[in-house]
């Protein structure tokens, strides 16, 4: 894959106990006759905001106490010709040639109008997404060419299923966040401690006997073990943080999602149900400000020793009452052990009001215990919090023997999914990435300085808005040719399902591929989804047989070429002609001649749709594809932190054959014409 520097960035660096250590920032610009700049919503499935768009002729500069009755009868005859002369232009020219046509009284649309940068709330670790302003522009830009803005919106993601009716259960040559820790011991030091006892070393790293908790997926047999050290480098892979991460998608309730620009939420992308995820407390929030009020709401053992006998063995007992018939009603008790993991945290029961019985909040405890480094409470709070998970994953058996076992009601939650939610999809992204690519992120900088094996990498983020631009869905085919380890080409067939391919000349980027690929579909498994079909290989795109053949059915391919010198582009033009109808060739620099605007400051810029051909174009590649371009913003891309442009270009025998045949009848009469005059 072309393109430079560094390798991804994983957002592990991000958790609901921390802040973000950084964060990427975006710019929007709409273009029009006069322009009211909204600042963008960060969350790409926002709906897009309002923008107000009005012409108005220029006013006259004289003055209205001196005007005459002739005058202003004059001044409207005269708009009123220009307006019936505009109707005419408008229904009996192109749109490419009205943008050319001098509008008087009106003003010139401003190429850099306004230009408004939105750098509040963002996502963690999510680079702004360019698909807000994109609907806004193409909504709320007007009809004229002048303003080049495209006058498509990308198509909405299609509806399909996400589930799968495997067992979670890895595998053999699983590559757990233990294995990985434990591979690199000398590089982690101790995080908690025992405050209770401090000559208690267990928590310390030892090569064998090292601390260590786990945490259990949504799917059935699914669960990992995470060594409970933090990393001496704060920029290398952190285990604590990823399992705070991985268990956040799991509670969290996620945000509904839309389809295109729809006021109402389709469906909602939730492991659990609002009722089992009461079970597990409030969601903490990501900083510490109100770390008092929360010791105040939890308080400590010590707190509820000083209280009186009587309340202490009351609450105890309460909350193992109200403990055993929520857990009864949801037929979750499966095991004496599971519940006696809950009761041990009894002493740190509360009541919201005055009236709720009394409850224990597991994941504000989670929260605690790392702020305070607590080691034995993280221990605890994770014990019950994976009891919780099993009486969900696997609910008691009935009493007759011919009854089918109940379902896994995690994995139940997903069959109602028709979209794969983009924090599944990035957590998935993201625990592959740090244990199959991460160890090995040194080898992928062999490469020829300014060739085109230069090694570089599109952010999840980025890869999510070109599978909204270009449509691609379920049952379509997408080849990335040049795939690098192959992080677009997973993250393509888990998001949409399609069947999915790519090659990589580089021999070490391909091996950590064909083993990020193996770990992906383990960890698609555990989490309980579905991804399409994905095949990767290693080899010369320009020679392979295989290449050769699915260029003729894909749908959409993609060339990270930011760095490819010509002769390989050229190479490429060649190879793109055997594209079917429709097919869309995604690439960083413009392969298929050249776009009259570029897309910057958010505003995305079209090439004229008919374009008229000249003798020097009539056999240029290029002419047979349609060419949009499209922003993407910093944090996109992994070789730079600015933002740039990437291109769509999209082929169109039919238009082209249309032009051409105009282009023969022009020059036919053109012939004829001199012969007449002759």
């Amino acid at each position: 894959m072309s393109s430079s520097s560094a390798p991804l960035a994983s957002s592990s660096d991000l958790s609901f106990f921390s802040k973000p250590k950084y964060a990427a920032a975006g710019s929007s610009t709409v273009v029009t006759t006069r322009v009211v700049a909204v600042p963008r919503f960060p969350d790409p499935r926002a709906r897009a905001p309002a923008i107000k768009v009005t012409a108005q002729p220029t006013p006259f500069s004289s003055k209205s106490t001196r005007e005459t009755v002739d005058a202003k009868r004059k001044r409207e005859e005269a708009l009123l010709q220009f307006n019936h002369k505009k109707r005419r232009l408008s229904s009996g020219i192109s749109k490419s040639e009205e943008a050319r046509t001098p509008q008087p009284r009106t003003r010139a649309p401003s190429v850099a109008a306004s230009t408004s940068s939105s750098a509040s709330s963002r996502q963690p670790s999510i680079a702004p997404s360019p698909v807000s302003n994109t609907q806004t522009s193409s909504a709320s830009a007007p009809s004229t060419r002048a303003t080049s803005v495209a006058s498509s919106a990308a198509p909405p993601v299609a509806a399909r299923d996400c589930w799968i009716d495997e067992d979670g259960r890895p595998g053999p040559g699983f590559l757990s966040s233990e294995i990985v820790v434990k591979d690199l011991m000398k590089a982690y030091k101790a995080y908690f401690s025992n405050p209770l006892d401090p000559e208690d070393r267990s928590f310390d790293p030892h090569p064998t006997d090292y601390p260590y908790t786990s945490l259990e997926y949504p799917n059935t047999g699914a669960s990992e073990r995470f060594v409970l050290l933090a990393p001496k480098d704060p920029d290398h892979y952190n285990p604590i943080i990823c399992l705070e991460n991985s268990l956040h998608i799991i509670v969290k309730r996620k945000i509904a999602i839309f389809i295109s620009q729809c006021s109402r939420p389709t469906s909602l992308s939730d492991y659990l149900t609002p009722a089992q995820r009461a079970l597990f407390g409030t969601l903490p929030t990501k900083d510490f400000a109100n770390q008092d009020a929360f010791d105040s709401d939890c308080p400590s053992p010590l707190s509820r020793a000083l209280s009186p006998p009587s309340s202490d063995s009351s609450a105890t007992s309460t909350t193992s009452r109200s403990a055993s018939l929520s857990f009864s009603s949801l037929s979750s008790v499966t095991s004496v052990s599971s519940l006696s993991s809950i009761s041990a945290l009894s002493s740190y029961a509360t009541r919201h009001t005055p009236s709720s019985p009394l409850s224990v909040d597991y994941l504000r405890l989670v929260q605690r215990a790392i702020h305070r480094r607590d080691g034995p409470l993280f221990l605890k709070a994770m014990d019950a919090i994976n009891a919780l998970l099993c009486m969900l994953k696997y609910p008691p058996l009935s009493m007759d023997p011919f009854d089918l076992a109940p379902p896994n009601q995690l994995c139940a939650n997903v069959r109602s999914w028709t979209r794969m939610p983009s924090p599944v999809v990035q957590r998935i992204i993201d625990e592959t990435y740090q244990r199959a690519v991460g160890p090995h992120v040194h080898r992928l900088t062999r490469y020829e300085a300014f060739s085109s094996e230069v090694y570089g990498e599109l952010m999840p983020t980025f890869v999510s808005d070109i599978i909204r631009a270009t449509g691609l869905r379920e049952g379509m085919l997408f080849l990335d040719l040049g795939a690098g380890v192959g992080n677009v080409v997973l993250q393509a067939a888990l998001e949409t399902g399609c069947r999915a391919y790519g090659i990589e000349i580089m021999p070490e980027p391909a091996k950590i591929g064909r083993s990020q690929l193996e770990h992906f579909q383990m960890r698609c498994r555990m989490w309980g989804v579905r991804m399409g079909e994905v095949e990767l290989e290693q080899g010369d795109m320009l020679k392979s047989e295989k290449v050769d053949k699915l260029v003729r059915e894909a749908d959409v391919v993609l060339v990270n070429n930011k760095v490819f010198l010509e002769p390989l582009n050229e190479a490429l033009r060649q190879k793109f002609l055997d594209l079917k109808e429709g097919a869309i060739v995604v690439s960083l620099k413009c392969l298929m001649g050249s776009v009259r605007s570029s897309a910057r400051h958010g505003v995305l810029r079209e090439r004229s749709a008919s374009p008229a051909l000249k003798e020097r174009n009539l056999d240029d590649i290029g002419e047979i594809f349609t060419v949009t371009s499209r922003p993407y913003y910093p944090g996109s891309v992994s070789w730079g932190g600015s933002g740039g442009e990437y291109f769509l270009q999209r082929m169109n025998r039919e238009d082209y054959a249309r032009r051409l045949k105009q282009f023969e009848s022009a020059r036919g009469g053109l012939t004829r014409s001199t012969r007449s005059r002759r």
